[in-house]
């Protein structure tokens, strides 16, 4: 589906914003929206100014294709939320109109690729389109630049650090010479291959923005700049910095710095496709191509060319391309790709066929009625990466943390320089001034931006794995709260596929003419429970007769006039209500079948009871391990059914499930999740029909079986794919891990920014002798961020079961 939003224009810096969530202010009768308060603040000064200059501008580039359509602007940083109004069919993420977003700040939206205003993170694509490869020009040209800062960057390390291994290349050498080579072989590394971290710093100062580039670029720039001084104009550069006699040079702290922090967003970049690995898996269950038929005959095109409408033919062994409906043909075909369970479901004329799935025995020609963004897949794979996009409530600490984090290490790092330059020993300045470049590149914040993000894309990919989509984190770090579990009975615990176990009968009706009757009106139904019936009476070649006055009566069952008599079907209430005869008699046999499990319809013909039917539910084989493991995670697991008392409380029982509730209507369901939450109780709801559907939206997290309605899945936090119990004890063990891991990255950042800014500002120095090394601390903060890299990576291999 297109997303669409209200938009304007900011008139300050020329943003598209969405109107309903922006600031406005008024001027002459009319709203102005605005992305930021620095842009509204602009335009109250002097609206007449701002409009007549936005006027000029938009009048330059009415014919011109603007050079950069980021949305990005520094008066104001990018804060403001930009449009969305994207088509249904996602494009391309190479596309230079696709929408891009930041994946540590959901609010930052532009048009076409570009890094973002707040963090300088490069942008990605915010939707995924089956169709693309997955392949990563941003990871490839930061490997190129990594690589040419290697090339570069050793041999000058070893010509500057060459006099402590005994290679003093000086001796042959004049010290000029010798500065202009270092000189040479830095300024590529740190104005080419470095270029856009010095960009993104740099933008980061004019939006003041401060991130982990702002001071990558102060640290390097100090020690490029001091350098390059010493070599243009050695005669300004005081005494105080001489070592042995002369003014030192930097360059290769400078270059290895930008070779180390490339080092860390080519790992980083990595990463992030790593965590891409469960939708590149998901992508790859659609095929390439499809079998179009046309008045031409038969021929092979690209999926994206396949239209709505389209007939298409699945040949034995082929995938279904798109979502669609059997015209003709018959076969068995293997959904275990939506449902995971591996036996094959038979398909038919008028039956439906999901993307994806693999045909098996038969040829199928079926239309297409689910293409591109429509079918179930792309749904799939866009809720997985919109999913890994999210922001956890957590991130909130760290964005208050990073907030004042930036300026905080930049008055360290001049503190720490005022103390070296006072107190510290010869040459004074030159300490000063390794200590300061020290803390601003020890201090880089990139482990503390990736901690909660890497954990959370990784752990959603894990999820979609097992089977479990998790719409976003907020739902991952709730879950990981809950301590009770309401579940549906049916589709949930059982299979959802009810069968006709018993018919009896009373007085002159046969099972025969009680099973033609009742399928006949149970046909104009759709419930599970008269499927069964209609199901019981096709197995038994019995015919269905027409239904005439069909009435559906909300939670009691059905009533319909076939063949000159009066049939009701439904619970023993409305048979009472109708005043219908000998319904006690059929309680008293429902009995036998309810303690059972069954659930027991009665039949009225005529006003007169004619037969009691037990449908039976089979319970899931999976159903009781995955009620084990939820009790071995803490969690109190209470069921809510429409069915009668006897028949909950034999499946009850049966499963060992902690407290049950039968005879519960959906406003019921709703009632008692709010009672839970009210009590002080972290609910989870698991369901898969339109009338869980207001109790899954109740719960603190929803959780709705993939094989259930569209109403249920959209009011969930999580969609079990499979229609299995097991995910929700997976959901539980994964968001648990999740956090777990989340803390981790969390702990490992904030102590090594607390241990690793004291060092580098010489903390050892009166004991060992030891100053940090500009070159060293970037080697740490690289490994800062390679180490929380690798513990979210940890959570690809974790059980869940």
């Amino acid at each position: 589906m297109a997303t669409i939003q209200i938009t304007a224009t900011d008139p300050v810096c020329g943003m598209t914003v969405k109107t309903h969530d922006s600031r406005s202010s008024e001027y002459q009768g009319k709203t102005y929206y605005f992305c930021s308060a620095g842009c509204q603040q602009k335009f109250e000064d002097d609206p007449a100014g701002v409009l007549e200059a936005r006027a000029k501008k938009d009048g330059e580039n009415k014919d011109a294709q603007p050079a950069d359509e980021s949305g990005k602007h520094s008066c104001c940083g990018g804060h403001g939320p930009s449009t969305t109004n994207v088509s249904a069919k996602k494009p391309q993420p190479a596309d230079s109109s696709a929408i891009y977003t930041c994946p540590m700040h959901l609010e930052i939206e532009q048009v076409g690729p570009g890094d973002c205003p707040i963090c300088g993170m490069d942008l990605e694509p915010k939707f995924v389109d089956i169709a693309n490869d997955g392949d990563d020009e941003q990871y490839n040209d930061m490997k190129r630049r990594f690589w040419v800062g290697v090339a570069l960057s050793v041999p000058l390390l070893v010509i500057a650090m060459g006099p402590m291994l005994g290679l003093r290349v000086a001796d042959w050498m004049s010290n000029t010479a010798f500065g202009w080579l270092q000189l040479a072989l830095a300024t590529p590394v740190v104005f080419s291959a470095g270029w856009p971290l010095l960009v993104r710093g740099a933008k980061s100062f004019r939006s003041m923005n401060l991130n982990m580039f702002s001071l990558i670029m102060v640290g390097t720039m100090a020690a490029y700049l001091f350098s390059l001084i010493v070599v243009l104009m050695p005669g300004v550069i005081p005494e105080a910095f001489f070592e042995n006699g002369v003014p030192p040079l930097y360059f290769e702290a400078a270059a290895v710095i930008i070779t180390l922090v490339l080092l860390g967003q080519v790992l980083e970049l990595r990463a992030r496709q790593q965590t891409g690995g469960a939708i590149r898996e998901l992508m790859q269950l659609a095929p390439e191509t499809a079998t179009r038929i046309s008045d031409n005959g038969e021929e092979e095109v690209a999926l994206d060319s396949v239209h709505k409408g389209d007939r298409l033919r699945v040949r034995p062994g082929e995938k279904v391309p798109v979502d669609g409906r059997v015209m003709s043909g018959s076969s068995s075909v293997d959904e275990s790709m939506l449902t995971g369970e591996p036996i094959p479901v038979q398909k038919s004329e008028g039956d439906s066929v999901t993307g994806g799935t693999l045909n098996q025995t038969g040829a199928l020609v079926m239309e297409a009625i689910g293409v591109g963004g429509d079918t179930v897949l792309n749904r799939i794979v866009q809720m997985v990466a919109d999913a890994q996009r999210s922001r956890a409530p957590i991130q909130k600490l760290v964005d208050v943390v990073a907030r004042y984090f930036v300026p905080t290490v930049i008055a360290c790092a001049i503190a720490a320089f005022i103390g070296w330059a006072v107190w510290g020993p010869e040459p004074q300045l030159a300490h000063a001034f390794v200590a300061a470049v020290a803390v601003l590149i020890i201090a880089c914040p990139c482990a503390l931006g990736l901690a909660t993000p890497m954990s959370v894309m990784v752990g959603v990919g894990r999820g979609a794995k097992e089977g479990v989509l998790i719409k976003n984190a907020e739902v991952l770090e709730v879950m990981e709260k809950v301590d009770t579990i309401v579940v549906d009975k049916t589709g949930t615990l059982t299979q959802g596929r009810p069968a006709v176990t018993a018919v009896e009968t009373f007085g002159k009706w046969s099972e025969d003419d009680v099973l033609i009757l009742a399928a006949s009106v149970e046909a104009q139904s759709e419930h599970p429970l008269a499927d069964a019936v209609v199901r019981r009476a096709k197995a038994d070649d019995l015919p269905i007769h027409e239904a005439t006055d069909f009435k559906s009566i909300t939670g009691g069952g059905v009533q319909a006039h076939v063949d000159d008599h009066t049939i009701l079907i439904g619970k023993t209430d409305l048979l009472q209500q109708h005043n219908v005869a000998e319904v006690d008699a059929g309680l008293n046999a429902a009995k036998n079948h309810q303690t059972e499990g069954a659930t027991v319809v009665f039949v009225s013909i005529d006003d007169q009871l004619a037969a009691i039917l037990a449908i039976t539910d089979p319970i899931k084989e999976s159903t009781p391990n995955a009620l084990q493991t939820l009790h071995e995670l803490g969690l109190k697991v209470i069921m809510l059914t429409g069915d009668a008392e006897p028949t909950a409380k034999a499946v009850a029982t049966k499963l060992g499930i902690d407290e049950f509730h039968a005879g519960v209507s959906p406003e019921d369901k709703h009632a008692f999740v709010r009672k839970l939450k009210n009590d002080g109780k972290i609910v989870a709801m698991c369901g898969d029909g339109i009338n869980d559907a207001p109790a899954l939206a109740e719960a603190n997290v929803g959780i709705a079986m993939g094989t259930g309605t569209g109403v249920a899945i959209e009011s969930a936090g999580v969609t079990l794919v499979g229609g299995d119990l097991r995910g929700v004890a997976a959901a539980g063990n994964l968001s648990r891990k999740t956090m777990s891991n989340i803390r981790q990255n969390l702990f490992f950042a904030f102590v090594y920014n607390a241990m690793g800014i004291p060092i580098a500002a010489g903390l050892l120095y009166p004991v060992f002798g030891l100053l940090l090394s500009p070159m060293i601390a970037a080697a740490a903060m690289s490994f800062s961020s390679v180490s929380v890299i690798a513990n979210a990576l940890r959570l690809r291999s974790v059980k869940l079961d």
